[in-house]
C-alpha cells in the first residue's frame, strides 16, 4: 500500500495532479477540496493516498488532508454503491465538516444536491454512516495555498475542466460556470465556482 507521496509538484488539473518522487512521475486523482490548496508547480508537496487496485488498473487518490482521506475510505469501504469516483464527487461538493454535519441532522436533501448523489444515496448514506463519522479524523497539514488564482480564462477553464471531469457535459459546464462567475463575482475561487455550480438544481 502506498500511504503518501513526498516529492515535486510537475502538473495540477482540478481533478488529478502528477508528483515527481526522485525521477518517477506519480498520476494522482484529488478532490477539488484540495486542488484550491495545492502549491505552485515545481515546488514540493507531500499528498496522503489511497491506492485502489482493479484487474485492469492501479490508481492513485491523493488528499491534503487526513479528513479528507478518512471520509473517502469510508465511503468506498461502508456505503454500498459508492466507489472511488463518487467519493471525489462529495469531497468536491462539500467539505468534510460540512458532510458529517449533513449526515449527523439526517439532510438528505443537501446531500443529495451533491454531482452524482441521488436521494436513495443519500438516504443510505445517512443510514450507514451516521454511527461511524466519529472516527473520520479532522487533521491533516494542508499545503500551503497558492499564492494567486489564475484569472479570467484559465480560472473558467479550470472550473470547466472540474466539472467535465464530475461528468457534465462541455457546453453544460460552460454555462453553468459563467452563470457562478456572474453570481459569486470575478474573486470567487475554483472550488467556489465549482461548488455553485454542483449545488444548482438539475
Amino acid at each position: 500500500m502506498i500511504t503518501f507521496l513526498h516529492g515535486r509538484l510537475c502538473e495540477a488539473l482540478p481533478s488529478q495532479v502528477t508528483v515527481d518522487v526522485h525521477g518517477v512521475g506519480y498520476e494522482v486523482l484529488i478532490p477539488l477540496s484540495s486542488f484550491d490548496r495545492l502549491p505552485a508547480l515545481g515546488a514540493e508537496i507531500h499528498l496522503l493516498t489511497h491506492l485502489a487496485v482493479r484487474e485492469d488498473a492501479h490508481t492513485l487518490y491523493g488528499f491534503l488532508t487526513s479528513g479528507e482521506r478518512d471520509l473517502f475510505r469510508l465511503l468506498i469501504h461502508t456505503v454500498s454503491g459508492i466507489g472511488p469516483k463518487l467519493a471525489l464527487n462529495v469531497l468536491s461538493g462539500t467539505s468534510v465538516s460540512g458532510f458529517c454535519a449533513a449526515v449527523a441532522a439526517g439532510d438528505v436533501k443537501a446531500l443529495s444536491g451533491i454531482s452524482g448523489v441521488g436521494k436513495k444515496t443519500a438516504e443510505r448514506m445517512v443510514m450507514e454512516l451516521r454511527d461511524k463519522l466519529p472516527t473520520v479524523g479532522t487533521g491533516g497539514g494542508a499545503a500551503p495555498g497558492k499564492s494567486a488564482l489564475p484569472a479570467g480564462d484559465a480560472k473558467l477553464n479550470d472550473a470547466v475542466l472540474a466539472l467535465t471531469a464530475l461528468g457534465f457535459k462541455a457546453s453544460d459546464a460552460n454555462d453553468a460556470v459563467r452563470g457562478a462567475m456572474a453570481l459569486l463575482g470575478d474573486g470567487a475561487s475554483v472550488e467556489q465556482l465549482v461548488r455553485a455550480c454542483l449545488k444548482r438544481p438539475a
